[in-house]
């Protein structure tokens, strides 16, 4: 018995054994490509002159946009075999940017998002010249970063204030609203804006009846009701276009000029990347995805850097590669295609480096539409109807 129960087992074990020896090792796990993208921003110096007390200040907008897109890159990355780093570098409000630039990143990283001013972004630019560095400005709205001053190893984010000026006279011609009387903040970045608004006046058949600047230094707020009205006497006009980007001002025009008439530019109805009250196209979505991490609104400069770091995702998983010259070209190529939550694809022009995409059109509490207008046609797209097209660009980094 013993004998059997012995020979038994032995033959129960054979093909164990056997399918045990022959069984295929698992394929090894690919390494992961690491892709490290660098955020330098600038803390905001808070304003020292405000009209209204509800919009909370924000010094640091735009890293917790950086910081959500990562998570979503991180989710491709897993299939993939990619994972996407963040390092931030924040600089004082008094402190110097290239310094900055020079001792932590220069050298160190090939994707460089950036949230400064102009005149700062285009430093960086210079400074990152003859470096393997991709810069991806997502802080600045300046046309002429986008035309004389443009730099081949720099892309754009944010719409720039000509695509928003024509977003708005867009509109206004498809209202019929063809006078414009013109107020212009005393800021370097009103001036800026007046000018744009000017040039898609002229481009859409406007007709500025009249231009104000606005130069009163009294306090809005106590000599509005009277002041106001005598201010904006004027021959008639169909839109009130005001040019205040610091929010002096604009706000306690509504209700108070001499002539009952809307309100647009940087009040009223404004032209913005983004706005809170978007719900369109999947918006709604990633709208409580940065609530929850955020704890505020997503704003204007938080979308531009969630737009750079997914911008480097998509390439990434496109090209499945981290190599720089691999991603620039096709960022540059008509096969790159982002998805922004505004209905049409996202992608960047040739010839300036800015990044085509639609525009909201808001009022303080809901979307009232969204540029390019119905029937505003282009041969290539509809989208560079908004801002300098190839033709009008002095910008050409298009070989």
């Amino acid at each position: 018995m013993k004998t059997f129960i012995a020979v038994l087992f032995t033959v129960m074990s054979l093909p164990l054994f056997a399918a045990t020896k022959d069984k295929p090792k698992s394929p090894p796990v690919p390494t992961a490509q690491i892709i490290d993208i660098a955020f330098l921003n600038q803390e905001q110096t808070p304003p020292t002159e405000t009209l209204s007390n509800l919009d909370l200040f924000v010094a640091n907008k735009g890293v917790e946009g950086a910081e959500l897109a990562i998570s979503d890159n991180n989710t491709t990355g897993q299939f993939t075999h990619q994972n996407f780093v963040l390092h931030k570098f924040n600089v004082p409000v008094e402190g110097n940017v290239a310094d900055i630039f020079k001792q932590n990143i220069s050298d160190k990283f090939h994707y460089v998002i950036t949230n400064l001013n102009a005149a700062n972004t285009l430093a960086i630019s210079d400074l990152a010249t003859n470096s393997d560095t991709l810069l991806f400005d997502a802080g600045t709205v300046d046309d002429s970063l986008r035309n004389e001053q443009c730099r081949q190893n720099t892309l754009h984010l944010l719409p720039s204030r000509a695509m928003k000026a024509d977003a708005l006279a867009q509109y206004m011609m498809k209202k019929r609203w063809s006078k414009w009387f013109l107020v212009v903040g005393n800021t370097p970045e009103d001036a800026l804006f007046a000018t744009a608004l000017k040039r898609s006046a002229k481009r859409f058949g406007m007709k500025i009846v009249t231009e104000k600047k606005w130069e009163h230094t009294f306090d809005a707020r106590k000599s509005a009701q009277s002041d106001i009205s005598v201010f904006t006497q004027s021959d008639d006009y169909d839109v009130l276009v005001v040019a205040d980007e610091q929010g002096l001002f604009g706000e306690y025009l509504a209700y108070r000029t001499w002539l009952s008439r809307p309100i647009i530019g940087t009040q009223g109805l404004i032209a913005t990347a983004w706005h809170s009250t978007h719900d369109l196209w999947g918006a709604t979505q990633i709208q409580h995805r940065f609530q929850d991490l955020a704890k505020r609104n997503m704003e204007e400069p938080d979308y531009g850097a969630y737009l750079a770091v997914r911008a480097i995702g998509e390439a990434a998983t496109r090209t499945k590669s981290a190599d720089l010259k691999i991603i620039r070209d096709y960022l540059r190529s008509p096969q790159f295609t982002l998805q922004g939550y505004k209905g049409n694809a996202l992608s960047f022009r040739a010839w300036d480096g800015q990044l085509r995409q639609s525009i909201l059109l808001v009022a303080p509490r809901s979307l009232v539409a969204v540029a390019p207008i119905e029937g505003f046609l282009h041969p290539k797209t509809e989208l560079d109807t908004l801002g300098f097209d190839q033709s009008e660009s002095t910008c050409k980094l298009e070989k």
